[in-house]
């Protein structure tokens, strides 16, 4: 446990992000809950406990850099599966208030039962699809910060995640290395939704795995027929 903590603290200090204990210790517990509840369906492919502080864990916090993740706010992590990077980011700045959404019922049994065993404040878990979720008056544009993990192309992801912003607010999207087409396709979709692209934040992962953020503001109200029904953005993306 001692060198798991080790790789920890080093992994995220290599990206400019100090952790305090209590915030290992939390990681740690939530590690051991993935790995406990992956037996029985499988939440991740990835397992091994290196893998997991580096490919979830200092990838979600990893986005901290960017500047556009504040101390306090109201953020939803836009298909979250387990839990990234909702939970790690809601660990390292606890005044923040997260909505964990996801489609899969037994997926958000596993978020709340982190939650409850991480005793943690003000985060909820939401069983839903995007584009049902986003015609809820209690999240359509009630969000300053909209997180989403490698869910699904940018012109489709965009369909997803501008209703629920507020104007002004911010959509960070995680992605692999080569994003500069899926940013091309969705300029199209921004215009339409209300959105702007801002710019690409690249990092890198020990040992030299290269990862972006693309950041996109919410510049005006995105229209009421949007999104459409469940299953149309990624069928026929705008």
């Amino acid at each position: 446990m001692d060198d798991l903590k080790e790789l920890l603290y080093d992994t995220c200090s290599s990206l400019g992000i100090e952790l305090h204990e209590v915030q290992v210790e939390q990681l740690l517990k939530y590690m051991e809950l993935l790995k406990e509840w992956n037996k029985k369906f499988n939440l991740t492919r990835i397992t091994d406990d290196r893998e997991v502080i580096i490919k979830h864990f200092a990838d979600s916090l990893a986005i901290i850099k960017t500047g556009e993740v504040p101390e306090k706010c109201y953020a939803i992590d836009v298909g979250t599966g387990a839990g990234f990077p909702g939970i790690p980011l809601k660990i390292y700045y606890p005044e923040i208030h997260m909505t964990l959404l996801d489609s899969l019922k037994k997926r958000v049994g596993f978020l709340s039962e982190v939650i409850k065993q991480l005793n943690l404040k003000g985060i909820d878990a939401v069983h839903g699809r995007a584009e049902d979720i986003a015609r809820d008056v209690n999240h359509r544009e009630r969000y300053d910060l909209c997180l989403s993990r490698a869910v699904a192309p940018m012109n489709v992801l965009c369909e997803y995640c501008l209703p629920f912003l507020k104007v002004g607010g911010t959509m960070v999207a995680m992605k692999g290395r080569n994003v500069d087409e899926e940013i091309e396709d969705s300029m199209k979709a921004l215009d339409i939704l209300g959105g702007q692209y801002i710019s690409t934040f690249k990092y890198q992962l020990p040992p030299d795995i290269i990862h972006c953020a693309v950041i996109v503001r919410k510049k005006r109200s995105t229209p009421g027929k949007y999104p459409r029904k469940a299953g149309t953005p990624e069928k026929n993306p705008l």
